[in-house]
């Protein structure tokens, strides 16, 4: 059980402050949002099937699996965002999902937005990075959790 503890106090370890609230709550809700189109089809996704055969048809084999990790890492990793719940972990695994993203769908096309560039990618991947190096912060269920740890 000790073991399990000190896990979670890795795990959930976070600094002070405010200041990644706002960067949790925008970047959670715009990956949860994009994970439910990968999953579920809503707010006009195509769902997983629809997802799998367009990564399958740009080279992300087999594209089922790689739909399913995509669409997870977004959903879930939001949802933790949100949450504020653990935060370091799920942002390292966003910002691979960025990474991936970026190198295999958007690099080609440049940067901007317009050329389905890499600049909103790069804009979560940035977000997701600076995450894990800081921490959920003080509103956030991992700081909860220290503190329970603590007594």
């Amino acid at each position: 059980m000790k073991s399990l503890t000190q896990l979670t106090h890795k795990l959930t370890q976070t600094a002070k402050g405010l200041d990644t609230l706002p960067l949790r709550i925008g970047a959670g809700v715009i990956f949860a949002a994009h994970g439910s189109q990968k999953l579920f089809g809503w707010f006009g996704g195509y769902g997983l099937d629809g997802t799998a055969g367009w990564m399958a048809s740009i080279g992300l084999e087999p594209g089922l699996l790689m739909a399913a990790l995509a669409g997870g890492a977004e959903f879930f990793g939001g949802v933790l965002l949100i949450l504020g719940l653990f935060v370091r972990p799920a942002a390292l695994v966003l910002a691979i999902t960025m990474l991936v993203a970026i190198v295999s769908v958007h690099l080609q096309n440049g940067l901007f937005m317009s050329n389905n560039g890499y600049e909103f990618g790069l804009a979560l991947l940035v977000i997701s990075l600076g995450l894990v190096f800081r921490g959920a912060g003080s509103l956030s269920g991992d700081r909860m959790l220290q503190q329970r740890l603590a007594k």
